[in-house]
């Protein structure tokens, strides 16, 4: 039998204050489930499908459990559930290493010990002192739900002096669906804002219970249409390295390519830094705003107008 549509969720909130995990769980296997096509997975497609992609009874097939079973599991019931079934799941449904990893967490989270989840991460002062010391290569520390912990002078001469602004606004999300001037800074402004989105979700799934995260997410859904689709798309990705392509107020267009570090002391922070081929006009143009110095921050995406 045909499954009937399910109605897109708003994002659910626990009464503590966070995501609600079960709810996460149901709708993160019902949205990869629906990316599948019967041929994409070897199966015949009988008849017309009322909802896209695989049904239930397929993906159980494919999995190898029970219907009853792999239903449980999308209703959002997790307890129980062995990391055979969860790896098997994982294949029929095609998941990615990031997806796989985001399923583990929604099903199996781990018990954090007891601290305040309201505290505020901070960089460590000899981070902050390499930032410092780096001053040709544009340079950041993003920590949980996109916070940006620390900068050099070249991130803030390329993305704007982020000092200016009050500490909640220091979040990449924030800027990115609520900051005009972002939009234009990121020439694949989609492409960004995908990344931002898939990034917040890999925290969704580690720290569900997190009442800034929570917050987060629904002021953006409330203010940006575009983060509410993508939010419920329910796409994951994790911080890692590639090519950005930047249009500066004063430099014009830069390619650079970026690198993520993840700290070993602390795996909710990590390190990110934009470099330019040797010998183009993107490493000229680096070149260029460091040089300007204060300048150049002032110009940066963040500001309402370039220097004098």
């Amino acid at each position: 039998m045909d499954e009937q549509p399910e109605p897109v969720q708003e994002p659910a909130s626990q009464s503590g204050g966070g995501l609600d995990r079960r709810a996460e769980l149901s709708e993160f296997l019902r949205t990869r489930r629906a990316r599948l096509k019967p041929e994409d997975v070897g199966l015949p497609d009988f008849g017309r499908r009322r909802v896209p992609g695989l049904r239930r009874e397929e993906l159980a097939q494919l999995a190898g459990v029970s219907v009853a079973y792999y239903t449980r599991l999308e209703q959002g019931n997790g307890r129980n559930v062995s990391a055979e079934v969860l790896d098997a799941i994982a294949r029929a449904l095609r998941l990615s290493d990031a997806e796989h990893a985001h399923l583990m967490h929604l099903a199996k989270p781990k018990q954090h010990k007891k601290k305040p989840v309201a505290r505020t991460q901070q960089a460590r002062p000899a981070l902050r002192h390499l930032l410092d010391s780096i001053d040709s290569v544009p340079a950041y520390i993003v920590g949980r739900r996109s916070d940006i912990l620390a900068w050099n002078r070249m991130a803030a001469a390329l993305f704007g002096d982020w000092a200016e602004l009050p500490a909640p606004e220091r979040n990449w999300a924030r800027l990115v669906f609520l900051r005009p001037e972002y939009r234009e800074l990121f020439v694949e402004w989609d492409q960004k804002a995908s990344d931002i989105v898939g990034y917040l979700r890999m925290d969704a799934g580690c720290r569900p219970d997190d009442p800034r995260l929570s917050a987060l997410v629904g002021e953006l859904s409330v203010k940006s249409e575009e983060f509410r689709r993508l939010w419920a798309a329910h796409d994951v990705k994790e911080k890692s390295y590639g090519v950005k392509r930047l249009r500066h107020p004063l430099v014009g267009d830069l390619t650079l390519s970026f690198e993520t570090f993840r700290l070993v002391d602390d795996v909710e922070q990590s390190l990110i830094t934009y470099h330019a081929e040797p010998g183009t006009p993107s490493a000229e143009a680096l070149r260029l705003l460091a040089s300007w110095g204060a300048d150049a921050t002032r110009a940066g995406a963040g500001s309402t107008a370039p220097p004098a």
